[in-house]
């Protein structure tokens, strides 16, 4: 009986241990494996761990694609890839690559990742253009990243011209671009150029530039059917290195500008400084021109419209400072076209501003009035002009500006 109750009590007491030893662990090869006590706790804590993970996996792919869609849009591949552009400049002919022409599957994929990035824009402007800046689109060969820090210019001239037409960068200096026509109100005369094959030339323009400190030129070939670039790349150096212009006017070098009538008489410093505007020689309601010999000729592939927006005529437009950031930015969403007013004036089609008509329809003239004193003492532009002749009435003008019309 009493071994019975010492083998009774010995068992229980190795019951004991054995049940112990299951809730500390048991032994393995002298290896001891740990059992919780607890296993729903561990399988729901599992489970929860299990679920954090794949959120955070799914936040950072979200984040990724977002980034890559960023990048995508707001540098595309005809601006982040200039060999690529180049090689579509040897061609004469306006550009009808798969780059500028939107089929009709993928029309409504890009209106509605257009309208996402606009809405970005207008939310949050600065911040995306201060981050669209951070990378030139072209490199700079001649540059002034100073020329407005010490004072915000009133006016800033936008001239596109060619790299050899130095007889016309010439007499615009002395003419209606000379700094003497504002009358102490900050200006800036600005010529823009692409680079050109004649390395004899391109030092001519780089002692030029050296004189005047007046010339931009970036590193895309200066053709005709890159004028829609060099308008954009005026747009970019206001944006990233004179902000606070108070207003722009982009010209060509064949132009006759009354600026003393443009500055007095139409932008008026004395006013409060408009926004959002945006003014010159009207094209409403304008066909794309379908004929091939045509200098305006517009594939359909590239333009399908009937219409083009309404936009200024490209001799000479002039628009508020702030104006610059919020067209370029929205030109990173617009496919290019050749043509740069009418470019420019979807542009403004897709910001929703409407040109504004000036207060006299003979104010801005794509074509060339006939001289008199009388006559362009109440007008801004004049097109079609060699050097010697913008010299020749400019200084006629001059001399009968207090009675010009005697």
């Amino acid at each position: 009986m009493a071994e019975h109750t010492a083998s009774t009590c010995n068992r229980t007491d190795e019951q004991q241990a054995s049940h112990s030893d299951q809730e500390k662990g048991f032994h393995i090869s002298g290896l001891t494996v740990y059992k919780s006590n607890k296993p729903k706790e561990i399988m729901e804590w599992k489970r929860r761990h299990r679920y954090s993970r794949l959120s955070l996996f799914l936040i950072v792919l979200v984040f990724v694609v977002g980034l890559v869609f960023q990048v995508h849009w707001l540098f595309p591949q005809n601006i982040r890839n200039p060999n690529k552009l180049r090689d579509l400049e040897k061609s004469p002919a306006p550009l009808t690559s798969n780059e500028n022409a939107i089929s009709a599957s993928k029309e409504s994929l890009q209106q509605g990742l257009e309208n996402f990035f606009l809405s970005n824009i207008s939310s949050s402007e600065e911040m995306t253009a201060a981050l669209i800046l951070r990378v030139e689109p072209y490199i700079y060969i001649l540059n002034e990243p100073n020329a407005c820090l010490q004072r915000a210019p009133f006016l800033v001239l936008l001239i596109e011209v060619e790299p050899k037409k130095t007889d016309a960068r010439d007499a615009i200096r002395k003419t209606w671009a000379n700094e003497s026509v504002a009358g102490g109100l900050g200006f800036i005369r600005l010529f823009f150029i692409g680079v050109n094959q004649d390395s004899k030339l391109q030092h001519t323009i780089e002692k030029e530039s050296h004189r005047y400190h007046d010339i931009i030129q970036q590193d895309y070939r200066d053709t005709y059917n890159n004028l829609t670039l060099k308008t954009l790349m005026g747009m970019y150096w206001i944006t990233k290195y004179c902000p606070e212009a108070k207003y722009v006017m982009k010209t060509d070098s064949d132009m006759f500008v009354n600026t003393q009538y443009l500055i007095k008489e139409l932008l008026k410093p004395r006013g409060q400084p408009k926004q959002r505007y945006f003014t010159g020689h009207l094209m409403p309601d304008m066909s794309p021109h379908r004929n091939k010999e045509s200098k305006w000729y517009m594939p359909r592939e590239v333009y399908p419209g009937r219409r083009y927006p309404t936009f200024c005529s490209g001799t000479g437009y002039v628009f508020s400072g702030d104006l610059a950031q919020k067209i370029y930015v929205t030109s990173l969403t617009i496919p290019r076209l050749h043509l740069e007013d009418v470019y420019v004036g979807k542009c403004l089609a897709k910001l929703k501003i409407e040109p504004t008509p000036p207060p006299n329809e003979h104010l801005f003239n794509h074509w060339r009035v006939p001289y008199s004193s009388c006559r362009y003492s109440n007008l801004i532009t004049s097109h079609g002009f060699h050097p010697n002749e913008i010299i020749q009435y400019w200084q006629h003008l001059q001399s009968n500006k207090h009675n010009p019309c005697q």
